[in-house]
Parts: structure tokens; C-alpha cells; sequence
């Protein structure tokens, strides 16, 4: 994996899970890194467990929503004002909201259109203004899913939202490619987290079922995703989505015990 000792870097949604996971390890490869969560407690205590576990204060915490762009853009300027011009941006923040798209309700639709597009987008618009205000050559990272390329029973909406995204790393990788801005998104298959566990508490056993690899995702598998996407030997890489799902979506079949509307991700925050 490429060291990243001179890089500054902002992860979104790093209170826990994919987004903890990939903060991890970019300071794990000794890049300053801000680590924001819509909870700012955990976004804390988050920075405190890297720190400690590495020995040294390489996490700043940030609590805010990425839905508000101010406080992106004021997030983005509090940072690179403390530890220099921003290398890299990677837009992790999102929400997963179940439910049928007859019952769905517009204030559901748009929290989740807030947090996954309009959060991410203007993630993105904020560090490509700061990468160019610098000069500095940069990478951009989105997060996307499978549900944006497969349907799955219940995720319309957030499937959308995830198509979405894939969409935005091609159009954004035209327009910023002129200022040496890379733009991609990483698209996980079923991957082990907190959250996942909560809704299915087989959750790693009735995914590894169905992948081609034989195991589900874990967390550092994405994170390893995201440090090659964002390494100087991927220059020559932008407008891309990445699968890493085990070969999930090459046939996409969905495990039995697959609850159609888990109980916790169908509540809207």
C-alpha cells in the first residue's frame, strides 16, 4: 500500500463502520486526517480509538451533517487552514432507508436524497474548490453500492441515490480532470458493519453464502479500495465505479434468511 505522509484527507460518515475503517487507514499511512460524523460524539470518540491505537494525533474530529453545505465547506476550510491544502476528499457519508415504495414518504425521500447526493456532491464541489484555490492536484472518492447497479426489494430509494453517485464520478471526472483531480466512487457489495449486523444478525453467513469468493466484504476491504484509488499509481484512473463485492453482481442472487425491511435501517434520521 502507498504511504500518504504529506497528504491531508477528510473522510465523511467516520463515525463507525466503512467510513471508520478507511480513516483508520490513511493515518494508519500517515496522513492527517479530519473524520467527520453527524454525531459529533462519535466522531470523537472515533478520532480518540485511531489515535490512541496509532500512538499519535493524526484524526481530527468534525460533527456535522453532510446534508448542510455550509458546514461541509466550513469543515473543509477549518481543516486545511490547520494542517495545509486538501489532498483528498472521500465522500463516505451516506444513510440506508428501507421501505415500499407505496408507503414511501416524501420526507423520507428527501432526507435520504440529502445526506447520499446532495451531501456528496457538495462534499465533492467543496475540496475540488480547495485542490484548486492550492494548485494541488487531488483525489476525489464517492460511495457507491450495488443496489445502484441490482434491485433489491425495499431500496428504490436508496438504490436510486446510489445510481446516483455512480453517475456523479463520471460527470465530475470531466469537468475537474483539467486541474489534475481524479474522481471515482467504490461500490461495496454485502459488507460486515455494525449496522449490517444489526438488521441481520446472520448477516455474514447467509452473504457468504451467495458470493462467488465464498465470504462476505469486510471493512478493510473497502478501505483497501479506497487507498489504491487514491494513491499516485492511479492518476491515469478517474469517471470509474469499483466493485468490491466479491463477484456479487455477476449473478446477484439474494440469500433466503435476506429480511425484506430490516427493522433498524428502515428507521429515517
Amino acid at each position: 500500500m502507498a504511504r500518504f505522509d504529506d497528504s491531508r484527507v477528510i473522510v465523511t460518515g467516520a463515525g463507525s463502520g466503512i467510513g471508520f475503517a478507511i480513516a483508520r487507514a490513511f493515518a494508519a499511512a500517515g496522513a492527517a486526517v479530519a473524520l467527520n460524523d453527524m454525531d459529533a460524539a462519535l466522531a470523537a470518540s472515533a478520532a480518540h480509538s485511531i489515535n490512541a491505537g496509532l500512538g499519535r494525533e493524526q484524526v481530527h474530529p468534525y460533527g456535522l451533517d453532510v446534508a448542510e453545505p455550509g458546514a461541509v465547506a466550513g469543515m473543509v476550510e477549518a481543516f486545511t487552514a490547520a494542517h495545509g491544502p486538501l489532498n483528498i476528499m472521500v465522500a463516505n457519508a451516506g444513510i440506508t432507508n428501507y421501505g415500499a415504495f407505496l408507503d414511501y414518504t416524501p420526507a423520507a425521500f428527501d432526507r435520504l436524497l440529502g445526506v447520499n447526493l446532495r451531501g456528496s456532491y457538495f462534499s465533492a464541489q467543496a475540496a475540488a474548490k480547495n485542490m484548486i484555490a492550492h494548485r494541488q492536484p487531488g483525489r476525489i472518492l464517492l460511495m457507491s453500492s450495488v443496489t445502484g447497479e441490482q434491485v433489491i426489494r425495499n431500496l428504490s430509494a436508496y438504490g436510486i441515490t446510489k445510481a446516483g453517485i455512480r453517475m456523479m464520478a463520471r460527470c465530475l471526472a470531466l469537468e475537474l480532470g483539467a486541474y489534475g483531480i481524479t474522481v471515482n466512487a467504490i461500490s461495496p457489495g454485502a459488507t460486515l458493519t455494525e449496522r449490517t449486523l444489526q438488521d441481520d444478525p446472520k448477516f455474514e453467513s447467509n452473504w457468504a453464502g451467495v458470493s462467488p469468493t465464498g465470504r462476505l466484504a469486510y471493512v478493510a476491504d473497502i478501505a483497501a479500495a479506497a487507498l489504491f484509488l487514491a494513491a499516485p499509481e492511479s492518476s491515469q484512473i478517474t469517471g470509474q465505479t469499483l466493485q468490491v463485492d466479491g463477484g456479487w453482481t455477476l449473478y446477484s442472487p439474494l440469500p433466503a434468511e435476506h429480511p425484506d425491511q430490516p427493522e433498524h435501517s428502515s428507521q429515517l434520521r
